[in-house]
């Protein structure tokens, strides 16, 4: 049974009160074609508190960010396993408001880095790399430090806030087609929280069912597969692709307004996600996904596969 300390939470009073400083808690790194502010979970210069990873992502020619101003995107969100969903946004909200260390590697490489959480008690290391001309690898590890996990697996969920585009939807290949015979679906959930995430095709979920209230993207499934571990997103002349190293554990997710209200008022934001649910964790084993973000103008479907296939390769 996962217990669940309380000693060395840090409030969400507590963390909107620390002010990041530049260099320590966060910075701006570039490569010719795209531009990132990377930090920890420390408000800055318009980005607020509890949020971390990519605060900025822009492109020349293109002056809004694709993530939505003041939160994140490939923001490390939650943890989770069987249990009900907690009503402490301190847990629930986990990976978001425990200390998280961030240092700049060099001018396109940063890490943040995640003692063992109070309540799940997982410990972590993301490194994000920008690439020329725009491209943004991000290595992430993971290692569980508690004995056991309620239901027997441990979920990992990242969330990107997509700053108000006009198409939300999230396009992927379906189950039984391939990267050289594509068949594309358009993923679009109508609600927060309803037919959400997306399994790898062939996988039979076996982890037992949880009803929350209100409903987690990661609870709730929706009966499309996916045949290979990307998708893509559009924003304005622009496409935001996140190609993922072959995991048996990943899974997609979707929500229309996760992002909140857009800044004309007038729509929501949707979160672009992603997941990873480990089945039997052990203590002290280190878990991993490898991924690449790219941020380009947009030419077409085939440039996406191009792109799908020329990471994939190496």
């Amino acid at each position: 049974m996962l217990r669940f300390y309380t000693a060395c939470v840090v409030t969400a009073a507590s963390l909107a009160a620390q002010e990041g400083k530049p260099g320590v808690d966060y910075d701006v790194f570039r490569v010719s074609r795209l531009e990132c502010v990377i930090g920890n979970n420390k408000a800055a210069e318009g980005h607020r508190a509890g949020y971390n990873g990519v605060f900025r992502m822009t492109a020349p020619g293109v002056d809004a960010s694709v993530f939505v101003p003041g939160i994140a995107g490939l923001n490390l969100e939650h943890y989770f396993d069987a249990r009900p969903r907690q009503s402490e946004a301190t847990v629930f909200f986990e990976p978001r408001h425990a200390p998280m260390d961030f240092r700049r590697l060099s001018d396109t490489k940063a890490e943040l880095r995640q003692p063992p959480t109070p309540a799940y008690g997982v410990e972590s290391r993301t490194v994000f790399e920008l690439r020329e001309p725009y491209y943004l690898d991000v290595s992430y590890r993971a290692i569980p430090r508690r004995e056991e996990y309620t239901g027997a697996y441990l979920g990992i969920f990242w969330a990107s806030y997509i700053n108000g585009p006009q198409d939300k939807s999230l396009y992927f290949l379906q189950s039984g087609s391939t990267l050289a015979k594509p068949q594309w679906v358009q993923f679009a959930t109508q609600t927060h929280g309803r037919d959400s995430t997306v399994l790898p095709a062939g996988d039979q979920r076996t982890e037992p069912a949880v009803t929350d209230e209100p409903p987690a993207l990661f609870r709730n499934f929706s009966p499309l597969r996916y045949s290979e571990p990307f998708y893509y997103g559009r924003f304005g002349n622009m496409v935001l692709i996140y190609i993922f190293r072959p995991n048996p554990y990943l899974r997609f997710a979707h929500s229309p307004s996760g992002g909140g209200r857009s800044a004309s008022g007038d729509d929501t934001n949707p979160a672009w996600d992603f997941q990873l649910v480990i089945p039997d964790p052990r203590p002290g084993k280190e878990y991993e996904l490898e991924m690449r973000a790219v941020y380009k103008p947009w030419a077409g479907r085939a440039d996406v596969l191009s792109e799908v296939r020329q990471w994939l390769s190496r």
